[in-house]
């Protein structure tokens, strides 16, 4: 063997991984800390985390079990697993046994993990989350954009995957599926799942659902994929979303039997990278998939703010020109001021790169552009996530039995107002 052909696969990691940036979410989080810092007032709409503070009795449940020290099984925590199993069958009537559920310290790692361990090209639609394409490029799998239209709410359709694949009927594939949507807010219907399920049965694609905003899905009724397509879907969540837990650093990948092997492999990579997940957030963790009145209740309210947030900022967005689906779960919207080009290029905004950074200069929102999301870059699409705002105090303050009206918004969530009518201010 030559040296050459002895450095060749670090080379071609270098080449992978050379021009690319840090994750857009992170950046742009980092840069409004910054901004802030320096005495600039800045409204941050770019990172989606969970404004809502960690439940109580989670909170509990971590202190009573700060004392775990051991590591364990790389698979992750019996108890956990088998309450995430308990989970998706009182919620979804879904059968994915203890054994075949993998947790690790976030999705993120774990679809990194299997997009290294299972050999098919990517098919994602777009826009989609910010490091579903990296995480292909880094890897050197052969990454497909499937088209979207407003119409069809920026998701995945039927037709679209069926015109990827019967280009090549028997080449492996993975199709991510995310909803409620990071970045429009999307929830498909049964019709539409059921469309996506035919086609990915007929083609033996791959589906991992990722369902991280199921729990703030805005009726509460969050339908899994799986349920039409059961022998094919992996199921992706965690806590940092629905549970406000974000740097806890938590997620699970739910398998079912025929796909048990891949959850064996995931997890001999798992064993030599994590080795495995915190203990005493595992131990902890258990209490958030149980059913108890205090999840139910902690839920039902955050899914209250964040859809009265949400028809708050479609209602302004889309008075002001933008093109933009109304939100049915989760934190984000995806407007598109395409149809105000002429008037923002007279302002020298050619993409939606200039859009968001003249954005943040001139009225100190921070926003997301769509290229980062797959979009092209004169789209002039941007991501904004309404979470800017004292989710405790919300929580608090909200009684259930009155409505939460435009009052209650101003007086507990401030600034995303005052953010989402500066943007429609600085567009119209």
């Amino acid at each position: 063997m030559t040296q050459s052909q002895l450095i060749s696969p670090a080379v071609q990691i270098n080449l992978n991984i050379r021009g690319m940036r840090p994750s857009a979410t992170v950046a742009l989080n980092e840069l409004s800390a910054k901004l802030k810092a320096s005495g600039k007032e800045v409204y941050k709409l770019g990172l989606g985390q969970s404004p809502f503070p960690v439940p109580v009795h989670m909170q509990q449940a971590l202190s009573a079990n700060a004392h775990q020290k051991d590591y364990l099984a790389v698979k992750g925590l019996p108890a956990l697993r088998q309450s995430i199993s308990d989970y998706l069958q009182r919620t979804q009537g879904l059968e994915y046994q203890a054994k075949n559920i993998l947790i690790g310290p976030g999705t993120k790692e774990l679809m990194f993990i299997m997009q290294l361990t299972y050999y098919g090209d990517l098919v994602i639609p777009s826009p989609s989350w910010v490091s579903y394409a990296p995480q292909a490029r880094i890897i050197g799998r052969n990454l497909h954009w499937l088209p979207t239209s407003l119409d069809s709410g920026l998701g995945v359709t039927p037709e679209a995957l069926e015109a990827l694949c019967k280009q090549d009927p028997d080449l492996p594939r993975l199709l991510i599926l995310n909803y409620p949507s990071n970045p429009t807010g999307l929830v498909y219907s049964a019709e539409q799942l059921r469309g996506i399920a035919a086609v990915a049965r007929k083609y033996r694609v791959l589906v991992l659902s990722d369902e991280i905003y199921g729990g703030v899905n805005f009726t509460g009724e969050h339908v899994s994929i799986a349920r039409y397509y059961p022998e094919g879907t992996i199921i992706s969540d965690g806590i940092s979303k629905w549970a406000g837990a974000g740097g806890w650093r938590l997620g699970a990948f739910a398998f079912p039997p025929e796909l048990s092997w891949l959850a064996d492999a995931m997890a001999v990579v798992a064993s030599e990278t994590f080795t495995s997940t915190s203990a005493p957030i595992q131990y902890a963790s258990v209490c958030a998939f149980e059913d108890s009145q205090a999840m139910r209740d902690y839920l039902t309210d955050s899914r209250r703010v964040l859809e009265a947030l949400a028809t708050y900022a479609y209602d302004r967005l889309a008075s002001a020109g933008a093109q933009v689906n109304k939100a049915q779960g989760g934190f984000y919207l995806f407007p598109s001021f395409a149809a105000l080009q002429d008037k923002l290029k007279s302002r020298g905004i050619l993409s939606s790169d200039d859009l968001c950074h003249r954005l943040l200069e001139e009225t100190g929102v921070a926003c997301l552009p769509g290229s980062c999301f797959g979009r092209p870059a004169d789209d002039l699409s941007l991501r904004l996530a309404y979470v800017d705002f004292d989710g405790e105090a919300a929580l608090a303050a909200l009684q259930r039995e009155e409505p939460l009206d435009m009052e209650f918004l101003q007086a507990y969530c401030p600034r995303v107002i005052t953010a989402i009518d500066r943007l429609h201010d600085f567009v119209a």
